[in-house]
């Protein structure tokens, strides 16, 4: 009865190295086979293309809204009345135009009575001056006389000023876009009465990354699409390019445009500046490969370069623009060395390829 469990053991073990055996035999066969296979195919079939220098069409777009060439919310400098209102809303005004008129009764006693004080502060001080020279007052009243001659003068001027103000003058040219008040509005210092805008010029403003700001100055001319008239090419020039990106690493451009008195364009409406390389001085060739040169894509930076003995290396590559199917190489290779373009699925570094005509 003891044997039994020895007898199964032993042949449990005869069976477990019989399996061990074989399944070495299979590998060293299977190794074997895929030796023979490598020596009758040792070289990869693959398709190859040539880095090359070639004109890229780099033109760009950017797209934006029209603003004012000058934009002003007007306000009161003084406090008072509305009396008369001269202009309404699309009234076109100049700069130093009346606009409306501010009640001056109080204004005009309070210049009255600034303009007698300064007159008797005169007349005061010339009475000390007299006494001065035969020693009838000291020298510190007649200082006092003075100081209170230069007061009455500033009080004076400061009184004529309101008065002026009551004249409510535009302090630019353009167009009313709002009007806010009435005859007979109380205002105050600060009270907005009217919105004023220039749309004699406007600025098309964009946002351009830091690869197409690098090739921009101010000075230069760009041509503008409106989308209201999507057939009309418009002039515009570079007035201004932020020195600082914002939070999203754009720089805000504005483009200058002439308003055309034909097709007038207005503050608010969709515009595109269409940035020509050949206006900007960006127009040159580039070291280009295709996309389909790069091993898994092109983010991957890599491509298969072709040695002269036929076997490839796995190189890595600056990149930067892509236009299309051509991307634009900034270093790791130079131009006419062969790089793979079909078959880097079958690829390994140091792998030797048979170009495929």
């Amino acid at each position: 009865m003891k044997t039994r469990p020895i007898i199964y053991s032993v042949i449990a073990v005869i069976l477990i190295a019989a399996g061990v055996y074989t399944l070495i035999n299979n590998k060293k066969q299977n190794e074997a086979e895929t030796a023979i296979v490598a020596q009758k195919n040792t070289d990869v079939s693959v398709n190859v293309t040539q880095a090359k220098y070639e004109h890229i069409n780099n033109d760009y777009s950017a797209n934006g809204t029209f603003a004012p060439y000058q934009e002003l919310s007007f306000p009161s400098e003084i406090s008072g009345r509305i009396m008369r209102v001269f202009v309404d809303e699309g009234s076109y005004v100049r700069a130093g135009q009346t606009v409306a008129t501010i009640k001056k009764d109080q204004l005009e006693v309070d210049n009255s009575n600034a303009n007698a004080a300064y007159q008797n502060a005169v007349v005061d001080n010339q009475r000390y001056e007299n006494a001065f020279k035969t020693g009838g007052v000291t020298k510190q009243q007649v200082d006092n006389s003075r100081l209170q001659v230069k007061n009455a003068r500033a009080q004076l001027q400061q009184a004529n000023l309101r008065i002026g103000d009551t004249n409510v003058r535009a302090s630019i040219s353009g167009i009313i876009n709002k009007r806010l008040i009435e005859p007979g509005s109380v205002v105050s210092p600060g009270t907005v009465m009217f919105d004023i805008v220039n749309v004699s010029r406007l600025k098309l403003k964009v946002n351009v990354n830091e690869a197409q700001v690098a090739s921009m100055k101010v000075g230069d001319e760009i041509d503008v699409k409106a989308s209201v008239y999507p057939d009309v090419a418009f002039k515009g020039r570079i007035s201004f390019i932020a020195p600082l990106a914002d939070s999203s690493l754009n720089f805000p451009v504005e483009i200058e445009i002439n308003n055309s008195t034909e097709k007038v364009l207005r503050a608010g409406m969709y515009g595109t500046g269409v940035f020509n390389s050949k206006k900007t001085g960006t127009e040159h060739a580039m070291l280009v490969l295709p996309k389909d040169a790069f091993v898994n894509g092109v983010s991957s930076n890599q491509v298969f370069v072709v040695n002269p003995d036929n076997t490839v290396k796995l190189t890595t590559l600056v990149i930067g623009r892509i236009f299309g199917n051509q991307i634009e190489i900034l270093d790791g290779i130079k131009e006419g060395v062969q790089v793979v373009t079909t078959g880097q699925i079958n690829l390994i570094n140091g792998a030797k390829v048979k170009i495929v005509k």
